[in-house]
């Protein structure tokens, strides 16, 4: 029986929240294509990601109506996994390209391009209450990533996500991408509250590329 772990990725301090997140380990279980996008609707997460390959790090990543190049609360999830059930690999491989991912005490952080995640509109509002108050979705269609400065000077940012694309997931209690978007346009460091309670850090890297990180929780396996 293909085994499902359920995981919390970008959880707050206390271990609460988070974006939850299915990953199915033995991914050749599961055939690629259609079948994969069939389990992920049926499962209803924001994205489901199986590993095709733990040594490499291979990876495929959908929602529950589409496949994802990449993201980045699936590889922040998958690499704490492989890290905790054996030795994980120290580069993920989504159709993207090459993610290197590492430790650094209780975060998990993986690196990835604003590039990879495009058509996503960041809109800035006055304040973290104006952000509070948005109706879930708001109006329009595309990918939303609504924000506002907490405290400007330490790079404290409130934020909220709406992928509008009619599958369900009506907002995104976290989402990597979006935070690595916002990170390289504003280009720096971001500790960033989203949703409920989350919590995401971002850091700009070498190259345009973008680290994020976050804790990561196991709520539990159960057959797929």
């Amino acid at each position: 029986m293909t085994a499902l772990h359920v995981l919390r990725v970008f959880c707050g301090p206390d271990g609460r929240y988070g974006n939850e997140l299915g990953v199915v380990l033995d991914g050749p279980a599961v055939a690629a294509g259609q079948d994969r996008q069939a389990v992920a609707a049926r499962l209803g997460f924001s994205e489901t990601v199986f590993v095709d390959d733990a040594g490499t790090g291979t990876v495929d990543i959908y929602t529950p109506s589409v496949r994802l190049p990449f993201a980045g609360h699936p590889l922040v999830g998958v690499s704490w996994l492989l890290g905790r059930l054996s030795t994980g690999p120290a580069v993920l491989h989504p159709p993207a390209g090459p993610v290197p991912t590492r430790q650094e005490g209780e975060f998990t952080w993986v690196s990835g391009r604003a590039a990879w995640a495009p058509g996503r509109l960041m809109r800035q509002h006055a304040s973290a209450e104006e952000v509070d108050a948005l109706p879930s979705p708001p109006p329009g269609e595309g990918w939303l990533y609504a924000w506002a400065w907490r405290e400007q000077a330490a790079g404290r940012v409130r934020a909220r996500g709406f992928p509008r694309r009619g599958d369900g997931i009506v907002e995104d209690e976290a989402t990597g991408a979006s935070a690595i978007v916002l990170t390289a346009e504003l280009g720096r460091a971001l500790d960033i509250a989203q949703g409920k309670g989350s919590q995401i850090l971002t850091r700009p890297g070498p190259d345009g590329t973008v680290e994020v990180g976050g804790r990561v929780v196991l709520d539990g396996t159960r057959s797929l």
